[in-house]
């Protein structure tokens, strides 16, 4: 009996002293790959506010910023420097993702060079046009622009090779025509291209579902397509998707994060789990609404097989777009 109880204790301090090892984070940080105020920020914002909502912390998390190449100098930095840094998650976008797939993050890094563990919400592309064009339906702007390519000029805020390029090209493929050969121009920004649409010097503005709302609600523009795998719900649900138009045009914006590539099984896991008690939290959830962000309940395994096949995906576009070899 006397050896039982002794066992008991033996395998009770076991237990205790494993509880007292487990990992916590005791200075969490969310590193946004860019100068404050913009999307990154926003995501990292998320996680911090967010996990304190639902009094996920014990620490509160500090956000700092590391810009450069839309998260390649992040990215470089955690492999460099602190690839087993259990207390930083790194904020990415699929921006950072179309980036590694196109090899912008370095010769011999790849998607295999972070262990990715949560995602909060993702927008969608939404192919917009003045609010007196005179196209209605995506078909009839397509059928235009078959018509007579050279009168359309797309515009939006990024560089060829960018997620906006990507956006247009996606439409322009789906629809039978050759990107590499469409009239693109490229603006320092969301606002810049909007401006330009709206003073008529481009034709089509592929954007996100995101900046969408007040402009429909202003009367400035109208929204042709909505580039979301199936229809969205709420006060989306009436613009129709362009896959359901007969274009497979989809284009997903991720808003997620990582750990340095060496980080522990342990510490990995210990921030899945909380990625997977704040999607039940409904504090959370607003904070990702408040966003104009649609919540994404994907983690761990699930997330990390998604942000491959997505990286593969965009680098089989680079590829046909002439942007890579």
């Amino acid at each position: 009996m006397k050896a039982r109880i002794a066992t008991l204790l033996l395998a009770s301090s076991f237990t205790l002293a494993s509880a007292a090892n487990a990992f916590e984070p005791n200075k969490p940080t969310c590193i946004a790959p860019a100068k404050p105020g913009g999307g990154f920020d926003l995501t990292c914002r998320i996680v911090s506010t967010g996990f304190e909502k639902a009094g996920l912390t014990k620490v509160p998390m500090a956000v700092t910023f590391m810009p450069g190449g839309i998260g390649a100098v992040a990215y470089n930095y955690i492999n460099s420097s602190n690839p087993d840094d259990p207390n930083k998650l790194v904020a990415f976008s699929s921006g950072s993702l179309l980036n590694i797939a196109q090899g912008k993050f370095g010769r011999n890094l790849d998607e295999n060079d972070a262990r990715w563990v949560g995602a909060v919400g993702v927008d969608y592309g939404a192919i917009m046009v003045k609010s007196d064009a005179p196209w209605n339906t995506l078909d009839e702007l397509v059928k235009a622009i078959k018509k007579d390519p050279s009168k359309f000029v797309l515009g939006a805020g990024g560089s060829v090779g960018s997620q906006d390029w990507m956006k247009a090209a996606i439409l322009m493929k789906s629809s039978g025509m050759d990107p590499k050969k469409m009239r693109y121009v490229a603006y320092e920004g969301g606002g810049e291209a909007l401006a330009a649409l709206l003073g008529g010097h481009i034709s089509v503005f592929p954007g996100d579902v995101g900046e969408m709302k007040g402009l429909v609600e202003s009367g400035k523009v109208k929204v042709l397509a909505i580039m979301s795998p199936k229809r969205l719900t709420g006060e989306y649900s009436k613009y129709p998707t362009a896959i359901e138009q007969g274009y497979n045009a989809e284009w997903t914006i991720l808003r997620g994060y990582y750990l340095g590539p060496k980080v522990s099984d342990e510490a990995y896991n210990y921030w899945e789990g909380q990625f997977q008690k704040a999607y039940k939290s409904p504090e959370f959830e607003q904070v990702v609404l408040d966003k104009d962000l649609v919540p994404l309940k994907l983690s761990g395994k699930a997330l990390d097989a998604y942000v491959k096949e997505r990286v593969a995906y965009m680098r089989g576009l680079a590829k046909e777009a002439g942007l890579i070899k």
